[in-house]
């Protein structure tokens, strides 16, 4: 009997995807758009606060949320209840970032026609992803295949590690996840910059991302800067580019002044802890090191995943 799968996080639909189950993916969340195909299935989820707004009004709303002890999301029952999922993929690393554990579980006890198993990803590190990849094959009924995926990762992400072995210069990096108020990357982005060859600070691996004070970027004065909001692409981060580049310690920055600030999607690579985290580091590889005309045939993602800041609208 096939799996009927619900995914309510972006990462779990593309994880289900690269297992080989994307074909018994039955709904999605608001956010799942990879791979294409999953957009033509029934959205399932929507969030509460206004996602068009500011950055600083968004951290707004998310904060007076959990301080509510309310959700950030809505996740619709009664879509839920027709399609009669065997399976939801949600997850209990972050309340902010999608659909929660505890959003699930109480749709879950509303539902009539079914009971499906609640697959929970939980991750803070790349060990945590390579646990989730195989433990989500394990529930959907092939353990192998996630460790068939995670070997391939783990392999690509080793050719990246190789390569940046070979440069001359491991340059320090912040990976701002956030612009007002400021926010460095954490959780499983600190190893991603270790493996792509570089120093990352105000950020640590396996840790929740902190905020920080311009007076703690200043004090760390970073070689390169990379810019990756979460949940926002390119074009939208491009709206709020301004927040940082108006400040006036903005030009103090020796990456500012070297021109080494760099604008990624956050959103379909940095913020998706799944198979893209290859992608991921292959990203900060070429921020980090192919930053000179002669070294331009070795990009892959720029114009899709990554702009130099000067190159932005």
């Amino acid at each position: 009997m096939a799996n009927r799968i619900v995914s309510l996080i972006a990462s779990g639909t593309e994880i289900v995807s690269a297992l080989g189950f994307g074909d018994e993916l039955v709904g999605r969340s608001h956010e799942c758009d990879f791979p294409e195909s999953v957009e033509s299935l029934p959205v399932c989820s929507a969030p509460r606060i206004n996602v068009h707004v500011s950055s600083l009004e968004i951290d707004q709303q998310v904060q007076a949320a959990v301080r509510d002890a309310l959700s950030v999301y809505t996740v619709f029952v009664d879509r839920l209840d027709e399609l009669s999922p065997t399976h939801i993929v949600t997850q209990s690393q972050c309340e902010v970032c999608a659909v929660s554990l505890n959003d699930v579980r109480d749709a879950v006890c509303r539902m009539v026609n079914s009971q499906p198993e609640i697959i929970a990803l939980e991750p803070m590190d790349l060990n945590d992803v390579y646990s989730d990849i195989v433990r989500t094959a394990e529930m959907l009924g092939d353990r192998e295949r996630g460790t068939r995926l995670v070997g391939t990762m783990q392999s690509r992400l080793d050719e990246i590690r190789a390569a940046a072995g070979r440069e001359p210069t491991r340059p320090s990096i912040v990976c701002l996840e956030w612009l007002e108020p400021l926010m460095s990357a954490g959780n499983w982005v600190p190893e991603l910059v270790e493996i792509a060859g570089g120093r990352v600070l105000l950020g640590t691996a396996g840790v929740h991302s902190p905020y920080f004070s311009w007076e703690d970027l200043l004090r760390v004065d970073p070689d390169v800067i990379a810019i990756l909001p979460c949940g926002f692409d390119i074009p939208r981060t491009n709206e709020e580019l301004h927040v940082v580049t108006r400040h006036p310690a903005w030009r103090e920055l020796s990456a500012v002044r070297n021109g080494r600030v760099y604008v990624t999607d956050g959103n379909q690579y940095f913020n998706r802890p799944g198979p893209r985290i290859v992608e991921s580091a292959e990203i900060l590889f070429e921020i980090l090191h192919c930053d000179t005309d002669e070294q331009r045939r070795f990009w892959k993602h720029h114009g899709s995943g990554w702009l130099r800041l000067d190159e932005c609208a």
